[in-house]
């Protein structure tokens, strides 16, 4: 299904029926820009439902309109590795990947940027040291070891993305995000450990991201792209820690230490609310380059986050309660994982 070709569209989204893509489509419009949705599961923010390996289809999408931006959020998940083949995700996360750059790179200059979703999962066993070793610092110097399907196929996205800029001179930014969907983890030792807010609420302060602030990096790296042209990026909320061995080392030894040192407004919030801290912390995302070259101002910070805490205010934009639930991590029944 293809839209109506009356409206004049300058943004393509990629899977703008998930989280990210939802995010996109409706926070887009207010900031001037006219996206059109594209995603292989109807929804009210998809236009055109159908795949991105469809080649004629995506020709013919960017021929009809005048695209400037291609956000490409479409993909198959981590939580897909479970329920389908390597083959689906070789198909989506490359083969969907390669069909846009080459369609993109047919538009030369009117496309102003390509911005490709990818994920700090993809770091992959980087991410783990072993209990007693200091908390691992990721910041995009870290070389990605990925772990499993979902992993390798991101990274080798990644690849084609950044040999489409060298060969056509496309613009082409890569966001690594970090968690930001709304279930429940995906881990029962994690689920068990605690209540489900405590844990986001502390992942915010090391692997975890507003879907606002996603949005917001999206649009700043929207408009830096041509001047950039290739670069790789983490998204994540700016860590409180700071990166030396002693800290590194105490967050694997005691994060409860470290997180009332950083930000001493967190004892109390956390007294308040009966909340626990980890056992350990295995790693922190740096997103400071993003802030620095991107001029990104991520608003839910985790020094932000106790504020409006201490304040009884929401510490969650508007933003995730508008997106919702996906049934991300539904395995069994959630729609992002039925074939």
């Amino acid at each position: 299904m293809q839209p109506a070709t009356d409206t004049q569209y300058d943004v393509l989204v990629t899977g703008s029926s998930g989280h990210l893509g939802h995010a996109l489509m409706i926070t887009l419009p207010a900031l001037g820009f006219h996206p059109l949705g594209i995603d292989i599961i109807p929804s009210p923010t998809t236009a055109c439902v159908g795949s991105i390996t469809d080649q004629p289809l995506i020709a013919s999408i960017l021929q009809k309109h005048s695209i400037k931006h291609i956000l490409h959020a479409a993909t198959l998940h981590k939580p897909h590795v479970t329920s389908h083949p390597k083959s689906d995700f070789i198909q989506t996360n490359i083969a969907g990947t390669l069909t846009l750059l080459e369609e993109a790179a047919k538009l030369g200059p009117q496309i102003e940027s390509f911005i490709f979703f990818s994920t700090t999962s993809a770091f992959g066993s980087a991410l783990s040291p072993s209990p007693g070793s200091p908390a691992a610092w990721i910041d995009e110097a870290v070389m990605p070891i990925p772990k499993n399907i979902y992993g390798v196929t991101k990274i080798a996205a990644e690849d084609v993305c950044q040999l489409f800029h060298r060969e056509h001179g496309l613009p082409v930014l890569v966001l690594r995000v970090s968690r930001f969907f709304p279930e429940e983890d995906d881990d029962e030792d994690r689920r068990n450990a605690m209540s489900d807010e405590n844990l986001k609420v502390l992942e915010m302060a090391y692997r975890r991201c507003d879907i606002a602030d996603i949005v917001s990096a999206t649009v700043c790296a929207m408009n830096k792209a041509r001047q950039i042209g290739w670069s790789k990026y983490i998204i994540s909320a700016p860590p409180p820690f700071a990166n030396d061995a002693e800290t590194l080392a105490a967050l694997d030894r005691n994060p409860e230490e470290v997180f009332n040192k950083m930000v001493p407004a967190t004892a109390s919030v956390f007294r308040e609310r009966g909340w626990k801290y980890l056992d350990r912390i295995d790693r922190v995302y740096d997103s400071h380059k993003a802030v620095r070259e991107l001029g990104w101002k991520p608003e839910y910070t985790f020094v932000q986050i106790m504020d409006r805490l201490a304040r009884g205010e929401d510490w969650r934009s508007e933003l995730v309660e508008q997106v919702g639930r996906k049934g991300y991590h539904a395995v069994s029944h959630g729609v992002y994982t039925q074939k």
